[in-house]
């Protein structure tokens, strides 16, 4: 098996337990689940899946960027939402980041979510 390395970026959200951003192992990068914090303020977005969605897709591109790979390179995503009613509201920014060949998604709605947030997401990119 290839060795596990822990890719970390200042310029996404920062873990909120005892888990890495993402993790690669060869050609595979596993991102954690990404909450919707402003980066600059440190500020927790909620009541807002547009912006929230935006925040969280934003923290996935940096962590891709800083394991020197790119939206293209992710070939699944998992949205975990507080209110399946707001999907199209998150779907909406979705589009505007994968807009060539997205990724395999699923969509699931969940009781709660760390910091009481409305949305989440975690991806699976590989290298081709």
């Amino acid at each position: 098996m290839s060795s596990k390395k822990v890719i970390f970026t200042e310029n996404a959200a920062k873990p909120v337990g005892p888990y890495s951003q993402a993790v690669q192992v060869g050609d595979l990068l596993f991102i954690s689940g990404q909450l919707p914090v402003d980066i600059e303020s440190g500020e927790i977005i909620r009541g807002d899946v547009k912006r929230a969605t935006e925040l969280i897709l934003k923290s996935i591109k940096a962590i891709l960027e800083q394991a020197d790979y790119s939206l293209i390179n992710v070939v699944r995503c998992t949205v975990f939402l507080k209110d399946m009613d707001t999907f199209s509201d998150m779907n909406e920014v979705y589009a505007k980041f994968f807009t060539e060949k997205p990724p395999a998604r699923a969509a699931v709605e969940v009781a709660r979510l760390p910091k009481d947030v409305d949305v989440e997401i975690s991806a699976i990119a590989i290298k081709n």
